[in-house]
């Protein structure tokens, strides 16, 4: 599903990623875990190409990242990416939220991009909240939302760049349940995460 190859990363005169090397296979979750500033972050971006890398290779479902002729953004949309900070429009309400990338990037009708959106919705526990905005929600709840924003997509595969990190204590556990059971129902996961509970559960 992901092959990472002899992948390496400068910023400037400064390496960040050094030969980094492994494969995720289907239905397989991968936890990248380390100290602040190692690189996960920026390893986990450089699977969809939202990070560019000067050397190795990244193949996702037979395609390769490095080659000019990959359709990044068509490869994008099938890759499922949840951020630190939840990355929701504040000025858009949930299901506009969860709808807006299934009918710009997949064509989908706005009526099919609303019925897979609040499934997903209903999925991560949510639908009650469904025309509430991104502000009037907690931080564990715009995170669920983030998720059942990128499951809207019908990825392949979904990354996970610190979810949990810029949640309360509290906030936490909402968002592992929902990521634990993604991972029993054989999602592909690639995650970097601090939380070691989530590490060992899945």
């Amino acid at each position: 599903m992901i092959d990472i190859k002899n992948v390496s990363k400068w910023y400037g005169s400064f390496q960040v990623l050094t030969d980094c090397t492994t494969s995720i296979q289907k239905g397989e979750v991968v936890v990248v875990c380390g100290p602040s500033g190692s690189g996960k972050s920026t390893l986990i971006k450089t699977v969809n190409a939202l990070e560019p890398f000067q050397k190795g290779d990244i193949v996702v479902d037979g395609i390769s990242i490095s080659d000019p002729k990959t359709n990044l953004p068509k490869l994008r949309s099938r890759v499922g990416m949840v951020f630190q900070h939840f990355e929701l429009f504040p000025h858009l309400s949930v299901t506009e939220n969860l709808t807006l990338a299934q009918i710009k990037v997949l064509d989908r009708s706005a009526d099919e991009a609303k019925t897979r959106g609040l499934k997903m919705l209903d999925r991560v526990g949510l639908m009650a909240h469904k025309d509430k905005f991104p502000g009037q929600l907690s931080g564990g709840q715009q995170q669920r939302v983030a998720i059942a924003r990128a499951l809207s997509m019908d990825p392949i595969v979904m990354l996970f760049d610190e979810p949990t990190s810029a949640l309360d204590p509290e906030m936490v556990g909402e968002v592992l349940d929902v990521m634990v059971t993604l991972a029993k129902e054989g999602m592909t996961m690639m995650v970097v995460t601090h939380e070691m509970g989530f590490a060992r559960k899945v």
